[in-house]
């Protein structure tokens, strides 16, 4: 996978192998192969010092058959189009597959936040808000947060719409702070549905939780609560890792004093209650559930054999690399893919929307349940794919998000 080009290309694989299962008419293949609109901006943004400097930004809005187009928004040094692109098509796939009523859509900044200021941070966010507002809205495409955005950089975004239109708009993002009408349990509902589907994947390979080793690569928001949560269930968190460092403790993780030594230090490296390895090293530790939870194409063919565990969970979006995916599935890895497995942010964004767009709010209880029942849902359906057909999951939660998505396509027919 290429800088440049493989990341796009290796959806375009998935999709070839989802529809060698459903032979879609051709016009209707091509259709789901294309973004229907992409947006490139030049940002201009003040910077402290006085001087200015342009950042480049994207929106990708991939399909929207099936509703408004749903996506986070990444600030990165690395962000390109061809990333870009295909994580817009990843978020039409994952709408899909748990049944909420989106497309699929997906924005970034290219730029390094860790070298900017607030200011500077708020500035260019408002400025690539203004510059992408002939797309985004609340009956047109929605956007969220993702890799080094927050609950703070979404109210930016819709204070900056709301200035715009002159009367607040809340439904023009979501994942912003429950003060200006976000959701209770935005923040965990990621990892919250991961840890559902790897449940419900332990009650179907008849294994307990209790016990259970876990490594969890990456510890950002969905990595830290996934963490927290296995622990809270009687799992033994046996590997963290950062961008920075991987740490390894046999007998069990500390987790919540693992965060609180991140958050001192600024990485994981030198924790007391643990050892420093490489990510590398960690992964190559046997576990029973391995959460790839930081960034995409992070396991490859380059590390993937030394990886042993039962099942792999994506808490980041194709964090496994086509390649390393034909290993496991020849060695027999349950694989829960991240169109399923991480779909839980979008299940709690579509309830934050519903919320926004009624003046009506749930609580907390309320907004867990249902997205039990969702995440549950969806796993079933996914399983029962993968058995009837005799494929991997990954096949199988990609056959049921295309399916969806290109029978709306076909029902709503072509224009003119």
């Amino acid at each position: 996978m290429t800088e440049d080009t493989g990341f796009f290309q290796e959806i375009l694989t998935t999709l070839e192998t989802a529809n060698g299962h459903l032979n879609l008419p051709p016009a209707v293949y091509e259709r789901l192969r294309t973004p229907r609109r992409s947006l490139i901006v030049s940002i201009p943004v003040e910077m402290d010092d006085g001087s200015v400097n342009f950042f480049k930004g994207y929106r990708v809005q991939y399909d929207f058959a099936r509703g408004p187009a749903k996506g986070g928004v990444r600030y990165h040094p690395r962000v390109n189009l061809d990333e870009i692109t295909a994580l817009a098509a990843l978020m039409t796939w994952k709408c899909a597959v748990v049944d909420i009523p989106f497309g699929g859509a997906k924005g970034g900044v290219q730029c390094d936040t860790s070298r900017m200021s607030r200011s500077e941070i708020e500035r260019l966010t408002r400025r690539y808000t203004y510059e992408i507002s002939v797309l985004i809205g609340p009956e047109t495409d929605i956007p969220a947060p993702d890799m080094y955005t927050d609950e703070q950089v979404m109210a930016w975004m819709m204070d900056t719409y709301s200035m715009m239109k002159g009367y607040s708009v809340p439904g023009v993002v979501t994942g912003k702070p429950v003060c200006i009408g976000g959701s209770l349990g935005r923040r965990k509902a990621t990892s919250g549905g991961l840890v559902i589907t790897v449940l419900e994947a332990l009650r179907h390979l008849n294994m307990r939780v209790e016990g259970l080793t876990v490594s969890v690569i990456g510890f950002g928001n969905v990595g830290l609560f996934a963490a927290k949560q296995f622990s809270e269930l009687g799992a033994k968190v046996i590997g963290l890792a950062d961008s920075k460092s991987a740490i390894h403790n046999p007998y069990g993780i500390d987790v919540d004093m693992a965060a609180a030594h991140k958050k001192e230090r600024g990485m994981l490296r030198d924790f007391e209650g643990a050892d420093n390895l490489t990510i590398d090293e960690l992964l190559a530790v046997p576990v029973d559930v391995l959460v790839p939870a930081a960034i995409e194409g992070q396991i490859h063919a380059g590390n993937v054999n030394g990886i042993k565990t039962r099942i792999l969970a994506e808490g980041a979006n194709n964090p496994v690399t086509n390649d390393a995916d034909a290993v496991f599935r020849d060695s027999g890895v349950f694989m829960l893919p991240g169109i399923l497995a991480n779909a839980g942010g979008v299940v709690v964004s579509y309830f934050e929307w519903v919320q926004d767009l009624q003046r009506f709010f749930w609580n907390e209880s309320e907004i867990n349940e249902k997205l039990k029942v969702i995440m549950t849902r969806s796993f079933k359906e996914v399983l029962a794919i993968s058995l009837e057909k005799k494929v991997d999951m990954r096949t199988a939660a990609m056959v049921l998000g295309v399916k969806k998505v290109a029978e709306a396509v076909m029902v709503r027919g072509l224009y003119p």
